[in-house]
């Protein structure tokens, strides 16, 4: 059983599945009883002291008049309650003076007994007790008990006075001892107790049995399905699908292992194709190839050593090839039992017509699974039609061939100076659709957009790689790839190694995520945009109005003053329309076309369409533009994404932090930009609340903002991260000596000049 435990997956999962969730019920179980148990013995003890306070309260009165009828009166009332069992009044000598029981008074009681002890224990009795101290569980005929001592303290009115005898320095008068009946309270417990078990159980073996069918049904049972597949994958048996019709990772692993089934199945098919194919190449090799034991017999040979030598018939190889009697001086197969190492030698000997024949034999070991040299391989070569360079060549050329097409991604070998492409693998015509043929003698800039090529030459030549470009392939569809490019030597010419990686599915995902944000940024900027519309709208219904009442007045209107209405008129369509042109151009989807870029431009565009939004909340733009800046490659539309999403979240950080501040002076925003000799620099910086140091680690995760619910997504930094690093740049968030935020955005500068 123990072995079936270990081999069983199910039998584990249940079993410390069944355990925690038994270990957690028993718990859960006893926590409940314990807590609900000390919580009805907690009350009890309220309703005897509630019970002990109102009857002191009850005997006060009879206490001052000292009558003692009223007393007892009281006492046997108040114990004729059901679950009170006896109610006494002791002096302070521990005499028994008024009792529900009247055999017990006049009893008088030690102090080393439980109901004394709790006070006598100390020196001298304390005038009071916390009610912990003063409770007792008593055990009497198999019931439990539980009773209260209440001590009588001297108030006014018993000492001093006519009628008591009582002095003023005694604290306590005597004790009332209330005692309480458990027996209905201990069957509520033990009620509670079973309850508490019997729902266990029925949780346990409901939980025990919802797991075990979950199990079965949806991990043992896909399991067993996938093991026996897997047996018949081994035995060479053809694969047929599982079925598996579930839709979690046991259904993503079903339908995995049916593609891996498949694929083992077809190579199986493959490898058994190709042992039969190596058997008739090794049979119709035009080489003489055999295979020599350790005892020099010639134990298996193909048809052309055949033709050539006859059959062996056993014989050794020296009396095959050479129809020597004796072992030759100088052996290949002899050096290669020894040292276990290939070995060649030119020789010469007698085909079966006793012809002489010459030719160039090669050895090689023959070795077991232990590794240990049991034969070897002879191939020989006849050297007058030099077949052994032939051979060695086309296995050269193979193993390059095989290692080159079995990259899965397109590379290809350029020409350094002219990038005239020489060579390229199998995985380069799935990728541009042409032939190897067609692309072999073209140029690689081919690849490029037109428009583009001339500005990414220089970088294909110079740069190790190339985050991000487009290509197109040979239908005109465009792609987006990663270049990596090294330099090497490819027959004695200075060469480029590209391996191009197709990235379009990963950037077509980016490029919505990039439209979303717009489309939020338009959404937020709306009110600023209609502000900006509503000024030339105003002032062309003006002009509207104007020519309406000289119209229906019939008053001529002089041909300056038409000429300058048609000036005023042509100024603000320009302007709405140029608005309503820079809000579509933003929120198209960008064709990601790297170009070179002039960033000021870019951050006088993103400034001209976020401004009204800033005028809005007073909040003051200072500029800082290096005059002449160099130019970087990217998108001027991405990047006028990354300059409003900043903007955005300098403008909520500054009203974020001077809400209820009624001076604007220091409401402002940092537009500068600087280069240095290898980089392009600009910055955006803000006089907002700032960046604690604790969360600029996780500044630029996807989903993660320190602004409200409902005000912020997280994807504004995410997605400029991602924009700013597909073109070779970095960004960084900082603290800004004018307090606040500064966000500094570099990129490498571009190799053309404008």
């Amino acid at each position: 059983m123990l072995k079936r435990y270990r081999e069983s997956l199910i039998a584990k999962m249940i079993l410390s599945g069944g355990v925690t969730l038994i270990l957690c019920v028993f718990l859960w179980t006893g926590f409940n009883v314990y807590y609900f148990k000390n919580n009805v013995v907690s009350n009890v003890m309220s309703d005897i002291e509630m019970v002990s306070d109102t009857i002191m309260l009850a005997l006060h009165y009879a206490m001052m008049l000292d009558n003692e009828e009223d007393i007892k009166e009281n006492i046997n009332n108040i114990a004729k309650q059901e679950e009170i069992e006896n109610i006494r009044v002791y002096n302070k000598q521990g005499r028994i003076v008024f009792s529900n029981i009247p055999a017990e008074i006049g009893t008088v009681i030690g102090q080393q007994t439980p109901a004394c002890r709790a006070c006598h224990q100390y020196a001298p009795p304390p005038p009071a007790l916390p009610l912990s101290k003063r409770t007792r569980m008593i055990e009497s005929d198999g019931r439990q008990l539980m009773a209260i001592m209440t001590p009588i303290a001297n108030s006014e009115g018993c000492s001093p006075g006519p009628c008591h005898v009582h002095s003023g320095d005694e604290q306590v008068l005597g004790l009332l001892d209330v005692t309480v009946n458990m027996d209905a309270k201990n069957a509520l417990i033990r009620m509670f107790e079973r309850a508490n078990m019997g729902i266990s159980v029925v949780v346990f073996a409901a939980t025990f049995l919802a797991l075990f069918a979950f199990t079965y049904r949806f991990i043992f049972r896909p399991i067993k399905r996938l093991i026996t597949a897997t047996r018949g994958i081994s035995g060479g048996t053809d694969y047929t699908d599982i079925d598996i019709e579930q839709v979690d990772e046991i259904g993503t692993l079903g339908q995995a292992f049916n593609m891996m089934g498949r694929r083992v199945s077809d190579k199986h098919r493959e490898l058994l194709e190709q042992r039969e194919e190596y058997r008739n190449l090794f049979d119709n090799v035009p080489c003489l190839v055999s295979v020599v034991d350790t005892d020099y017999r010639v134990i298996r040979h193909n048809s052309a050593y055949e033709r050539h030598f006859g059959t062996p018939g056993g014989k050794r190889c020296w009396q095959v090839n050479k129809g020597r009697l004796e072992k030759c001086e100088v052996c290949p197969v002899d050096r290669t039992f020894q040292d276990g190492k290939a070995h060649m030698s030119e020789e010469s000997g007698m085909s079966k017509d006793g012809h002489t024949i010459h030719w160039i034999v090669y050895t090689s070991p023959v070795r077991d699974e232990n590794g240990r040299v049991v034969a070897a391989m002879e191939m020989m070569v006849d050297i007058t039609h030099r077949r052994e360079l032939e051979s060695k060549l086309a296995a050269s050329e193979h193993r390059y061939h095989a290692i080159f097409d079995s990259i899965p991604n397109a590379v290809f070998v350029l020409d350094r100076k002219t990038l005239e492409i020489l060579n390229c693998n199998e995985s380069s015509q799935e990728m541009y659709g042409w032939g190897q043929l067609e692309m072999r003698g073209r140029s690689f800039m081919d690849f490029f957009r037109h428009d583009e090529a001339g500005d990414w030459e220089e970088a294909v030549r110079s740069q190790s790689e190339i985050e991000l470009c487009t290509h197109v392939d040979k239908s005109g569809r465009p792609f987006f790839v990663f270049l990596s490019i090294s330099p090497a030597r490819f027959e004695g010419r200075d060469t480029l190694i590209v391996t191009c990686t197709d990235v379009t599915r990963k950037i077509e995902m980016e490029r919505q995520l990039i439209q979303a944000s717009k489309m939020t940024t338009l959404g937020e900027m709306s009110t600023g945009v209609a502000h900006e519309l509503n000024q030339p709208l105003t002032i062309l219904q003006a002009i509207s109005n104007l020519l309406t009442h000289r119209a229906e007045n019939g008053t001529e209107i002089s041909p300056e003053i038409m000429r300058e209405m048609a000036e005023g008129i042509s100024t603000h369509v320009d302007r709405a329309a140029k608005i309503i042109e820079h809000m579509r151009e933003f929120g198209r989807k960008s064709d990601l076309r790297t170009m070179p870029v002039q960033v000021n431009e870019v951050l006088e565009r993103g400034f001209e369409f976020f401004s009204q939004q800033l005028q809005i909340h007073n909040i003051r733009v200072d500029w800082e533009l290096e005059e002449g800046l160099p130019l970087i490659m990217a998108d001027s539309n991405r990047l006028e994404q990354v300059v409003i999403n900043l903007l955005l979240n300098a403008r909520d950080a500054i009203e974020d932090r001077w809400k209820d501040e009624k001076s604007n002076e220091d409401k402002r925003i940092l537009l500068q930009s600087f280069s240095t000799p290898e980089r392009v620099v600009f910055r955006i910086c803000d006089t907002g609340a700032g960046i604690p140091p604790a969360i600029r680690e996780r500044l630029f995760e996807p989903f993660f903002t320190t602004k409200i619910v409902g005000k912020g997504t997280g994807l504004g930094l995410s997605i400029s991260y991602g924009i700013v690093t597909d073109y070779g740049g970095k960004i960084k968030a900082d603290s800004w000596e004018q307090g606040g935020a500064c966000f500094e955005i570099s990129f490498p500068r571009a190799e053309c000049e404008l």
